[in-house]
Formats: structure tokens, C-alpha cells, sequence
């Protein structure tokens, strides 16, 4: 064992399984031991480790230099890692929480997005940290941020499901010469049902594939995230309960999305649900329906019907987070609904 990696980060080379934030942190020190042109920047990343401890060690590892504690100025840092992009550098930008993209949007969508189009070269940059709600976390740590850049071509999006996913989806954005916007959802990170032993070798996992997480019949059920979790105990308990089989993929990423795999599914099954923890009006649900309608709809044997979060601003309040994010039974129900079509 190599006395100065933190025993932490080794877990994969022992056998040992680990949660998804684990499986990030791994990533991201194996992309920065195999790349000296790999550093990362952020509030709190450093001395402290970062807010959910994923760059915990890192700053005795690979030095001030490479482990970039930031002011609170995400526009500026944000900014500053698309200038070491330019000199052949790969950023890795952690923000503390994704709520607080909001500053650097300018930045994003107006000049590291245009970037490699405009003939300025390649913008390896991956801006990356915690999304999601179901923490109590209330409106201002608990957003999903993925239709705010979905809109915006030069962009790729990344929302991984399993520690697995994780690490190789983000290997594989961090070695992308194109900007990437990396959700992790922070209920995920150390949920213990998703603790995996991951390969000893190095792997990546291809942006732009959508996983088949569940082979079915009755009904496609398209989700990404935690929301995936959802829909696999929808599936179980529609098998228990009533013969039903839902076949259910998983985006991983949603820009590029892989419409030709949903619209192989729903080919097969011929009714759609789509589940994301994002809120309803211009989430990814309606652009799903649309591309289906256009490429399947001879195909289809009843509507699209989509499972969302409602449009308001997450709740602080327990049960009124409870009631405004999509649960199990919602999925249960609507995949009932479209099997009896």
C-alpha cells in the first residue's frame, strides 16, 4: 500500500464496497495520479475536505497547487478554471451545493459553452457537486439544475444512479474535451444499499448511453438519479402484486440523450412513464414525450405520462418535502394506470 494515498480511497483495491460519494472520490484521485494536468477548485475543498468530505486528504496529497480552496464566488472560480482550460489544464470545479451554479450561469452558458465552437479549442472543464432533495434541506440545498444548461448546446450533463456509474461517468468527463456539468445526489452518497465493490481496473463509463437497468414488458419507465431507486421498487411491487412487468432505463446522461435507446423500449413495450425528482413545467419529461412522439408513435398503445416533482420551490417542512417530491406509490400508480390502457 502506498503510504501517502489515503487508506480511504483504496477501498476498491482491497475488495471493499463503497458508496456512491466514495466511488467520486476515487475518480477523482485516480484521473488526478494518472493526469498532472487534472486540479480541482472549490469552497472548502481543501483544508476542510470539502462539504460531504469527498476531497477529504487531498490537499496533503497533491498540494495547494492541484487542491484549489476558492473564495465564495462561484462566477469568478468558475471563470478562472475556463482560463486553465484554455492553457491545456482539466478543472474539475466542485460547487458546495449545485443551488449556487446561479452566479457562474453567465460564464457557463454565454462563454465555456461557446467555447470549442467558436474555434477557441478545446474546454476540458467539469463543474460537478451535490443535487437533490428528501434531505430537509430546504430551497436553497436541494435543487436539481439540469434543464437550467439543458437548453444550452456545447453543454454535456451527467446525473449517475450507482456508485459504479459514478466513477466511470465521471473518468470519463473529466478525459471529455468538452464542459461538463456532473450531478451527484447527495441522498445517494452514502445510502447503504448502493455500496458496490467496483473493478480493480481502471474503467470508464461512455457519456451519452443509457442503461437498461431492468428488461420488461408492459411498460418503459425512463428516470435518472435517485429517482431510478423509485422505480425499481414501483417494478418490484407491481411483479408481487400484480404480474406486471415495467422495463426501466436509466438516462445517466441526459445531454447527449440517448433517444434511440427509449425509442427501442418503447417500441417493445408501447407505453411510456417518465420519473425525474425535477420539477414538472420544463423538465426533461416533456422533451422525452416529444421525440418519441415524433420517432414512435405508431408504436405507442396509450399516452406519455410523466412523474415528477411539483412546481414550487422545495419545502423546508418534512412532510410537505415528502409530498412535493415523486414517491413510489406515484410510480406504482401511473405504471398501473398505462398497463391497463
Amino acid at each position: 500500500m502506498d503510504r501517502e494515498t489515503p487508506v480511504h480511497l483504496l477501498k476498491t483495491k482491497r475488495g471493499e464496497p463503497v458508496t456512491l460519494l466514495e466511488a467520486i472520490s476515487e475518480a477523482l484521485f485516480e484521473e488526478m495520479s494518472r493526469d498532472d494536468r487534472v486540479f480541482l477548485m472549490g469552497e472548502d475543498i481543501g483544508v476542510y475536505g470539502g462539504a460531504f468530505k469527498v476531497t477529504r486528504d487531498f490537499l496533503g496529497h497533491f498540494g495547494p497547487q492541484r487542491v484549489i480552496d476558492t473564495p465564495i464566488a462561484e462566477g469568478g472560480f468558475t471563470g478562472a478554471a475556463a482560463g486553465a482550460a484554455h492553457m491545456g489544464l482539466r478543472p474539475v470545479v466542485e460547487m458546495q451545493f449545485m443551488d449556487f451554479i446561479s452566479p457562474a450561469y453567465d460564464v457557463i452558458t454565454n462563454y465555456i459553452a461557446t467555447s470549442h465552437y467558436r474555434g477557441a479549442g478545446p474546454m476540458p472543464l467539469v463543474i460537478r457537486g451535490p443535487v437533490g432533495g428528501g434531505n430537509r434541506g430546504g430551497p436553497f440545498h436541494s435543487q436539481n439544475v439540469e434543464m437550467a444548461f439543458f437548453h444550452t448546446p456545447g453543454l454535456k450533463i451527467v446525473y449517475p444512479s450507482t456508485a459504479y456509474d459514478a466513477k466511470g461517468l465521471l473518468k470519463a468527463a473529466i478525459r471529455d474535451d468538452n464542459p461538463v456539468i456532473f450531478e451527484e445526489h447527495k441522498g445517494l452518497y452514502r445510502a447503504p444499499a448502493l455500496r458496490e465493490v467496483l473493478p480493480d481496473e481502471d474503467y470508464i463509463v461512455p457519456l451519452g448511453k443509457a442503461r437498461t437497468v431492468r428488461e420488461g414488458t408492459d411498460v418503459t419507465v425512463v428516470s435518472y438519479g435517485a429517482m431510478v431507486h423509485k422505480c425499481v421498487e414501483a417494478a418490484d411491487i407491481i411483479e408481487q402484486e400484480d404480474g406486471g412487468s415495467l422495463e426501466i432505463l436509466d438516462l445517466r446522461t441526459l445531454l447527449p440523450l440517448d433517444e434511440g435507446a427509449i425509442v427501442e423500449s418503447v417500441k417493445k413495450t408501447g407505453k411510456l412513464l417518465i420519473v425525474h425528482e425535477d420539477t414538472r413545467t420544463g423538465g426533461i419529461a416533456g422533451e422525452i414525450a416529444i421525440r418519441v412522439s415524433e420517432k414512435a408513435f405508431e408504436w405507442l398503445d396509450g399516452p406519455i405520462l410523466r412523474v415528477t416533482a411539483i412546481d414550487a420551490p422545495v419545502p423546508y417542512s418534512g412532510s410537505l418535502e415528502d409530498y412535493f417530491l415523486p414517491q413510489t406509490d406515484d410510480v406504482v400508480t401511473a405504471a398501473r394506470y398505462l398497463a391497463a390502457y
